[in-house]
């Protein structure tokens, strides 16, 4: 599930790099986010020999948690087999984090989803960085700048990578592999 604001308009905010990731992911393999379903889009198949649904939220990002518990529930899912991608203030631009579970950390999107489905379930945490006058709302909402892009160019792949791990070889492996800073000699090989 790749968290973001449905629109046009949105489609390039820094918020709306869960959305990016999943969009990657699909193209990847080449899946169409054809089917709607629970309040999202939804585009099925296989990925690494696992049947997945990849999922865009069509609320907005303070009501994720409505299209995230009812597409769990439209689904049969565990919250185990749930991994929900979305932009973290808290890591620096073109970081990722995979985690088990935790705190939505003061992401709407999160709180959402955490008020209806708990905090047990695998999050991957996409750096956008803070914004340098503290105006949180406006930052998140704009869009990334042409160097920012950059950096996503080769932050989005990243996070495609690390959800193919996931999906091949379980989260503690992802994480083993992913969970480090840009321009670290130890991460992943190249694809």
């Amino acid at each position: 599930m790749g968290l973001g604001n449905p629109g046009r308009e949105y489609s390039h905010n820094r918020h709306n790099v869960g959305f990016q990731c999943v969009q990657a992911v699909a193209r990847r393999h080449s899946l169409a986010f054809s089917e709607r379903r629970a309040r999202a889009r939804v585009a099925r198949g296989k990925i690494e020999g696992q049947e997945v649904a990849l999922a865009r939220p069509q609320t907005f990002m303070n009501r994720s948690g409505q299209a995230v518990a009812g597409l769990v529930r439209a689904l049969g899912l565990e919250l185990q087999d749930l991994l929900v991608v979305y932009d973290d203030l808290d890591l620096p631009l073109g970081e990722i984090r995979l985690r088990p579970s935790g705190s939505p950390g003061g992401h709407h999107g999160l709180e959402s989803i955490a008020a209806l489905l708990g905090t047990a379930f695998p999050r991957l945490r996409v750096g956008i960085g803070r914004p340098g006058d503290g105006d949180v709302v406006s930052y998140v909402l704009g869009d990334f700048s042409p160097d920012e892009e950059k950096v996503l160019e080769e932050t989005v792949p990243l996070v495609s990578q690390a959800i193919e791990c996931y999906l091949k070889e379980g989260l503690e492996a992802a994480m083993n592999q992913f969970n480090r800073r840009p321009g670290r000699q130890d991460g992943p090989p190249e694809a």
